[in-house]
């Protein structure tokens, strides 16, 4: 794992049902991938994922933590919006394909 320390999993009975992968570049922390199973949204596990990865960012001296979710991702904005991350109008987000993908955002 290359982020062993800022990389977090919900459990119930073993059942992995959380997870948020999050590093840094020693500099600015990246949120790179979060999900809670849709049954066990709404429980508080998303926030103590975000909270744990938070900490453990500060841990190891990283003070600003950013993010990528898709416009369309209502929920997703919606969620992150009361955790506190704002909009940031004043960067230009740059992707470059080094060879296609299926995209999977789309279905």
């Amino acid at each position: 794992m290359r982020n062993p320390n800022t990389c977090f999993v919900a459990e119930d009975n073993g059942k992995i049902v959380g997870v948020i992968m999050s590093g840094h570049d020693g500099r600015r922390g990246f949120i790179y991938h979060t999900t809670v199973m849709k049954e066990y949204r709404r429980q508080g596990i998303g926030k103590k994922l975000v909270a744990s990865a938070l900490a453990a960012l500060e841990t190891q001296g990283i003070h600003k933590v950013a993010l990528v979710a898709f416009k369309k991702n209502v929920s997703g904005n919606i969620f992150w919006e009361k955790a506190g991350f704002t909009v940031r109008d004043d960067l230009i987000y740059r992707n470059k394909c080094i060879h296609e993908l299926k995209r999977i955002d789309l279905i």
